[in-house]
This record gives C-alpha cells, structure tokens and sequence, in this order.
C-alpha cells in the first residue's frame, strides 16, 4: 500500500526535491559549487585544530589517514544533521500547502532527506579527491587510503544512514507539530552527538575506562561511520556487529517513525 501510493505520488515527490535543492542555494553566488566547498574548508579547519594544534603527530599515526578519517566521518554526520533538521521542520514548513491539498503528509519529511540525501553524495567528490591527492603524494607519514574492493561496500552503511535519518525525521517532524520547542532541543542534542561520535578524535584516546566505551559503542552513529570508515579508508570489509545493530536501530526507528507519524498526521492541520 505504501509503495504503491508513493509510485503514484512520485511526480509530485520528484518535484519537491528539486524544488528543495534550487532552494538551498537561492540567492548564493557559487550556487551548487558549496556543497563542495563546506566540507572541503571546514576540514581543513578540522584537521589544523584536531589534527595539528591539539593532537600532534599522534592522531595522524593511529588513524590511517586524519584527514581522510575525519572527513568520513564529517560528511556522514553532517547529512545526519542537516536531513533530520530540514525534516523535522517540513511539515510546519509546508502548513500553507498542506491546509490546501490532500496529498500523504509523508512526502514531506522524505522529500527533504531526499534532497539532502542528493547534495550529500556531490559532497563525496571532496572525498575522492582528497583520496587522490593523498595516493598521488605517497607521504608515509600520512599514508594515503587503502583502496580495496570494499569499497564498494561502503553503500551499505549510506542505505542504514538513510534509514536511521528517515526514521527520526518521520518522528521529530511529528513531535514539532505539537512542542514547538523541540527544535531548540534537536539542536542541543545533534551538538552533543557530535562530541561522543568519534568524528575529530580517534575512539582509542579515550582510554580503557568500560563506561566510556559502552557509551560510545551504543551510538549507532559511531557505527555507521566506522563502516564506511572500514570500506573507503581502511580497505577492509566493514564489521558484522556494527553492521547489525545499526540496521536493527535503524529499523525501529524507522518503524516507530512510521508508526507514531501515521497515528498524528490527522491532527497536525489542527496545529500548523
């Protein structure tokens, strides 16, 4: 059922997430060409902080390559960020067009992580070409990625990202219909995710200390990235643990999405 009336509603899906796009760079002199550039300058604002002021050469010996590994990891969080927040404000964002016609109030929220979904795989061109110039110089102190075959698996970790991202969306986009201030909150809570996902440091400077690593180990972000760490940096195939619990988490939250959205869409032109 659900399928079938998102293949009848695909034109309009389509057309939302081209809209989506066009907006995001309205008015902007370098248009399409920041997707590039934001990744590509705040890592190397990243790298000169973490990897240079702060960590020294240590990191730079631990990770195979910080740069590269913190760009992984940057990439993936920020399109995290940035679909479930324009998510989470689609349905309130689209009151006047939704007050006027009866289409599923899902395609919404899904058409903003969509959107989000098409600029972040552009923003991985940053990523090769830092992989290439990396390869190109051969610096052993810096050593370049290993490219392996398991690289191409590292689409399984981008489909669990975009369902964990879908299934959040589906829930905060229902809970900022009816408490406003959830989206202070989300922005809260996306900045202290940030910090406890291994992004700018390297899960080993931690320390031993088990409660540190239980926390960091049930943060499904942490193992989303470092799939993709395993298959586009390190070469090697992506952990099977990893792997499971994030698509279980992803998978209920996705259920629980669905399920909480479907229940409350009814009210919500009562609220926007």
């Amino acid at each position: 059922m659900f399928f079938k009336e998102l293949y009848q509603y695909r034109n309009l899906l389509r057309e939302i997430v081209t809209k989506n796009i066009k907006v995001m760079y309205r008015n902007s002199v370098l248009g399409m060409l920041w997707t590039l550039l934001q990744p590509l300058l705040t890592t190397l604002v990243l790298v000169f902080v973490f990897g240079y002021m702060f960590s020294g050469k240590r990191d730079l010996e631990v990770a195979v390559n910080f740069p590269i590994y913190l760009l992984c990891g940057r990439l993936l969080f920020d399109f995290y960020s940035q679909s479930t927040k324009r998510a989470m404000r689609s349905i309130t964002g689209s009151a006047s067009v939704i007050k006027k016609v009866r289409v599923p109030k899902y395609i919404y929220p899904l058409a903003n992580i969509i959107s989000t979904f098409i600029t972040f795989l552009i923003s991985l061109v940053v990523l090769v070409v830092f992989s290439l110039f990396f390869i190109l110089r051969n610096d052993p102190k810096n050593p370049p990625p290993h490219i392996t075959p398991y690289v191409f698996l590292a689409v399984v970790p981008l489909a669990v990202l975009f369902l964990l991202c879908t299934g959040v969306g589906l829930i905060i986009s229902t809970i900022s219909v009816f408490f406003k201030d959830v989206e202070n909150l989300y922005d809260v809570f996306t900045l202290m995710l940030f910090y406890v996902t291994p992004i700018v440091y390297i899960p080993g400077r931690l320390g031993p200390d088990r409660w540190k690593q239980m926390a960091m180990m049930s943060n499904p972000m942490y193992a989303i990235i470092e799939m993709f760490r395993d298959c586009v940096l390190r070469g090697e195939l992506l952990n099977p643990k990893h792997l499971l619990y994030s698509l279980g988490f992803a998978l209920l939250m996705l259920c629980i999405g669905t399920l909480v959205f479907w229940r409350k869409q009814d009210k919500f032109i009562l609220y926007i």
